[in-house]
C-alpha cells in the first residue's frame, strides 16, 4: 500500500504521506521530495484501506492528489471512499492539504457553480440535471450551442456540444447522453474565447503562484498545462509530469500577470472551497465580452518546463510548503500534548 522514503536524519518524526490515484502526474513533485530527504511515503489511492476505529495519527500530513478522472481509468470506487477517507482522517487531527472540503468541490460542478453564485462571481449560464429527459428543455433556457458535462468529470472526459436542438434531443432519443458516476450533468452554454485564449490561475497555499495564457486553436475541453508542447515563441517545452505523449493540438503557453482583481477573485474562491493547491480558469467570452470563471481544479499540474516558463520550479515550492506544514503542525500538536500533561 505504501513505499517508505529514508529521512537522512530529518527532524520529521512522521511521514509525510503523498495519497495519489495518477502516479505519472506527480513525478517531479516525488523528485523534489527525495532530494530534500525527508521522510515520506507514497499512498495508492486505487487500493486502499483504514482502520476507522484506529486513534493513531500515521502522518505529519497528508496530500491530497486523488482525481475525480479516476473512473475512466477504471478506478472510480476510490472517489467517494476518498471522501470518507480524507474526513477520517481530520477527525483524527492529520493535517490534511486539499481535505475534504477541497475534494467535495473537486468531485461537483455543481457546487463549484453554487460557490461561484454564492460569491457573487461571473460564470456561464448553466442548468444543473438528472436525467437526460430533461436536457431539452434545460437548453431551452440555456441556448445554443452549449455543451452537456458530467457532474464528475476531470480531463475534458464526457463532454460533448450540440448546437441545435434536433442535435440534442437525436442523443437524449438514443441515449448517448452520459452523467458520469453520480448520474447529474450540466447543460452549460458554449462560449468562444475571446482571441482563442483561456487564462489559468495557479495557487499554492491558497495564494496566487502564476498564471498562463493558454492560446486555443479550437473547441478544446482538456486543457491541462503539463501537456502543451510549445510556447508562444515556437520553443519545444520539456514535458515532465503528463502520463503520455500529448496530443498534437497546437495549443501554446506564455506566463501572464493576472490583475489584481482576478487575482483576489481566486483566491476567494479558493479559500471558500478549502483548495490549498489548485488553480481556476477563466476567460472572455468573444460574443459577450463577459469574463467568466468556469473551471475549478484542485489537481492542476504545473505548466510544462517551468523554470523556462516561470524562472522557477513550482514543484520545489510545492514540496517546501508541504515540508512547512507537515513540520508547523507537528509543533501544535507537541504544544497541545505539552500543555495538556501540565494541566493534569
Amino acid at each position: 500500500m505504501s513505499e517508505t522514503m529514508s529521512t537522512n536524519g530529518n527532524e520529521q518524526n512522521k511521514p509525510i504521506a503523498i495519497y495519489y490515484e495518477q502516479p505519472n502526474w506527480f513525478v517531479p513533485l516525488f523528485k523534489q521530495m527525495d532530494e530534500r530527504g525527508v521522510n515520506w511515503i507514497k499512498l495508492d489511492a486505487r487500493y486502499h484501506q483504514y482502520d476507522a476505529a484506529s486513534p493513531e495519527q500515521e502522518y505529519s500530513l497528508l496530500f491530497n492528489r486523488m482525481s475525480p478522472s479516476a473512473w475512466q481509468r477504471g478506478v472510480g470506487h476510490g472517489i467517494f471512499y476518498t471522501l470518507n477517507y480524507l474526513k477520517h482522517l481530520e477527525d483524527k487531527g492529520v493535517r490534511v492539504v486539499n481535505g475534504s472540503r477541497a475534494f467535495t468541490h473537486e468531485t461537483s460542478k455543481a457546487l463549484q457553480l453554487a460557490l461561484l453564485e454564492r460569491l457573487g462571481l461571473p460564470y456561464p449560464k448553466v442548468r444543473v440535471i438528472n436525467h437526460a429527459s430533461q436536457a431539452v428543455s434545460a437548453a431551452e433556457v440555456v441556448g445554443y450551442p452549449l455543451i452537456v458535462k458530467p457532474n464528475i468529470g476531470g480531463s475534458g472526459a464526457g463532454i460533448k456540444r450540440f448546437s441545435s436542438r434536433d442535435e440534442l434531443r437525436a442523443a437524449v432519443d438514443e441515449g448517448s447522453l452520459h452523467f458520469g458516476i453520480d448520474n447529474t450533468a450540466l447543460v452549460q452554454e458554449c462560449f468562444t474565447a475571446r482571441d482563442g485564449i483561456i487564462t489559468r490561475v495557479e495557487v499554492l497555499g491558497g495564494k496566487y503562484l502564476y498564471a498562463i495564457q493558454i492560446h486555443i486553436t479550437g473547441e478544446t475541453f482538456d486543457l491541462c498545462p503539463a501537456d502543451i508542447c510549445k510556447n508562444t515563441k515556437g520553443e519545444e517545452l520539456t514535458r515532465i509530469a503528463c502520463p503520455a505523449d500529448a496530443p498534437k493540438t497546437g495549443m501554446t503557453v506564455e506566463v501572464h500577470e493576472a490583475p489584481e482583481r482576478v487575482v483576489a477573485d481566486v483566491e476567494r474562491i479558493m479559500q471558500n472551497a478549502g483548495i490549498e493547491v489548485g488553480g481556476i480558469e477563466y476567460v472572455f467570452d468573444e460574443r459577450s465580452g463577459r469574463q467568466m470563471y468556469y473551471d475549478i481544479n484542485a489537481l492542476s499540474n504545473f505548466v510544462a518546463d517551468p523554470e523556462r516558463m516561470l524562472g522557477f520550479n513550482p514543484y520545489g515550492r510545492l514540496a517546501d510548503f508541504l515540508i512547512e506544514e507537515a513540520h508547523a503542525h507537528e509543533t501544535k500538536q507537541l504544544a497541545r500534548l505539552m500543555a495538556a500533561g501540565e494541566k493534569a
